[in-house]
């Protein structure tokens, strides 16, 4: 693990292989370490770079709200450091919205797109009162706010085959300070609609949804890519395809980076 001073706060990150660099970017309540089985393989044709969002895993916080901005000019501050002048951006659920933001902000910089798990609509009035309600829970009681979080994430059906596995994702939950959720939280319910990048970005992309995903509607999220140039792929699982579909999504990845 490597360090990355930004803005007086420490940013852990990983760097690994050469050619085309290859950000990886985990989502809300996940660090670096959910990629943990897919850098041997990526990393051997590609340089790939994990690292720990604003107030996620071993890197600090930045303020009271990481605003998705926030997070993307910390991924590009990494980015320049590295002396990486075009990227792939692979994003997870809120990995998704940092990478679209980072698509806005340095459109420049961008050499392809995949959402995992991800929309690039704006939350619903529905979602963003959902999130003031998490904010509550998680103040209340921290460990429960997490354990019940993550299990939501899995399809119903996976959630005993992968209950072991269900366990270490709670524990590299369990290590999200609470003052990290609290800022992802705000800067997610505040995130803008950046659809229009889905349709006019010039770059390759691809979707991944699961049909059972318990926070993203499928139909909704089909609907984002409607007459786009956007590949899709469609999972029969939930929301945590890395892990409940890991073999064919490294394939799909794989496949993605070629085109690329």
């Amino acid at each position: 693990m490597k360090q990355l001073v930004y803005k007086n706060t420490k940013i852990a990150y990983t760097d690994q292989g050469k050619g085309t660099a290859v950000v990886l970017l985990h989502g809300f309540l996940e660090n670096q370490t959910m990629w943990d089985a897919f850098v041997p393989e990526l990393s051997k044709k590609h340089r790939v770079i994990t690292l720990d969002l604003l107030g996620h895993g071993q890197t600090e916080c930045l303020g009271y709200v990481h605003t998705m901005e926030d997070q993307a000019d910390m991924v590009f501050a990494l980015c320049a450091f590295l002396k990486i002048r075009k990227v792939v951006l692979v994003g997870h659920s809120m990995g998704g919205y940092v990478a679209l933001a980072f698509a806005e902000l340095y459109p420049d910089y961008m050499k392809g797109l995949f959402l995992l798990n991800s929309t690039s609509r704006a939350d619903s009035d529905e979602r963003k009162a959902n999130r003031d309600r998490a904010v509550v829970c998680v103040k209340q009681n921290y460990g429960a706010f997490v354990s019940m979080s993550i299990a939501n994430l899995f399809a119903e059906d996976n959630r005993e085959r992968l209950a072991e596995v269900i366990e270490k994702v709670k524990e590299q939950a369990l290590k999200t300070p609470l003052q990290g959720i609290v800022a992802a939280l705000e800067g997610m319910k505040i995130r803008k609609d950046r659809e229009v990048i889905l349709h006019f970005a010039p770059y390759p992309m691809h979707l991944v949804l699961g049909q059972k995903d318990g926070v993203l509607v499928y139909e909704d999220s089909l609907e984002q890519i409607e007459d786009s140039r956007v590949e899709l792929t469609t999972f029969p699982d939930g929301h945590m395809s890395h892990i409940e579909n890991e073999q064919e999504l490294l394939r799909v990845l794989m496949r993605f980076l070629k085109r690329v």
